[in-house]
């Protein structure tokens, strides 16, 4: 099943991560250009190169990170400490009479770096981040160039590139989010379609297996009794004539699940969901046959176990009988609000069942419910 996280990652990928991946080269590679070109303007040019080659490093580093879900907190501090140390170097390095505006080429070499903050972390810490470099910035340019006309519209400029750039890609996280919502959407119901039509194969292929064994017992029984070669009143022959037809009423009618004895059992736990906006399709495949009370209470416990922690989503319950094992899944996307102990459940239950139980859950909030056990154990 494909989560909401995933296509979310997936949608930023595409779109705004290769935009900035590709910012993340042009900038600095610009800024690289600039200082091989104006050489004599900066006091020693090959730590001036370093710092460009630093920063271009620093992309390979964290564009990645970006791609895969947002900075982390150590990230987003590595990014802001990034920029600010190549805007103070490059200030530090350039010569008072050097060309004008080569600090602001160190501004929007960097600029990416706050780019990232800016999708990655909230106002609090964005705008906080791109003040920091802004004041660096312009301090080192007041002290180079004085408190004078062309350096206030030299840092007026690039303080109105800075606002617009980052203002513009904050912009961008709620179009984004919406985005990644309706794809979301779309992955669940496809995912959902395609459990559905993996469930009618599934009890299409089971009609026919039964329908199977039909043609292969049943016709030769009553061409026995026809032909006179069978007595139709004896114990065995009527008892089998009763299982081969309960066979085939089971094989022609389209059974619910409100029809099984196990997953009525569950409808009590699957109200109380719905109640509260968690709503559980229900897929029965086979016939699960009528648990005695013991596993059944075992079945129930479990799954209630499970969906009292799940917040309200869509979740998919599938039982699935296949001669005389059972199988029962709960899957889900959304976090669980605690970690129940199914392990513990069932512990009492003979060992001829062979309960098993287990709940996997991944890292992006998703998991599933697995549940086992043998018909012919718990009878």
């Amino acid at each position: 099943m494909v989560t909401p996280h995933e296509v979310a990652r997936d949608v930023a990928e595409v779109g705004v991560t290769r935009m900035v991946g590709a910012l993340a080269i042009i900038l600095p590679s610009v800024a690289l250009i600039q200082v091989l070109t104006n050489a004599r303007d900066y006091r020693q040019p090959a730590a001036a190169i370093a710092v460009w080659l630093a920063v271009l490093g620093a992309g390979a580093w964290l564009v990645p990170r970006l791609r895969a879900g947002g900075l982390a907190a150590g990230e987003t501090a590595a990014a802001i400490a990034i920029a600010v140390a190549a805007v103070t170097a490059i200030a530090l390095e350039r010569r008072a009479e050097g060309v004008p505006g080569s600090v602001d080429l160190a501004v929007l070499g960097t600029i990416w770096l706050l780019v990232m903050v800016v999708l990655s972390r909230s106002a609090r810490v964005w705008i906080p981040a791109a003040l920091i470099v802004f004041i660096v910035h312009g301090v080192l340019l007041i002290r180079d160039a004085g408190l004078n006309r062309p350096s206030l519209s030299e840092l007026a400029a690039s303080g109105y590139i800075m606002a617009a750039v980052l203002i513009s890609f904050a912009a961008l996280r709620p179009t984004l989010a919406v985005h990644a919502s309706m794809a979301a959407r779309r992955a669940l119901l496809a995912s959902k379609s395609a459990a559905e039509r993996a469930a009618a194969a599934a009890v299409q292929q089971e009609r026919q297996s039964r329908l199977a064994v039909l043609e292969r017992e049943a016709l030769p029984l009553l061409r026995g009794v026809a032909a006179g070669t069978l007595d139709a009143a004896a114990g065995d022959v009527r008892d089998l004539c009763d299982r081969h037809a309960a066979l085939l009423r089971y094989s022609l009618t389209a059974r619910t699940y409100g029809d099984g004895d196990l997953v009525a059992g569950l409808e009590p736990t699957l109200r109380a969901a719905r109640e509260r906006g968690l709503l559980v399709s229900v897929q029965p495949i086979g016939d699960t046959g009528t648990p005695p009370p013991a596993v059944a209470r075992a079945v129930r416990t479990t799954v209630d176990a499970v969906i009292s922690v799940l917040p309200p989503h869509q979740a998919t319950l599938t039982v699935l009988a296949s001669g005389e094992d059972v199988e029962l899944y709960l899957t889900f996307i959304a976090p669980l609000r605690s970690l129940p102990d199914v392990a513990r459940i069932g512990l009492g239950l003979p060992a001829a069942v062979r309960w098993h139980a287990t709940l996997s859950t991944a890292e992006d909030g998703g998991g599933f419910l697995e549940i086992s056990w043998r018909k012919n154990g718990a009878s």
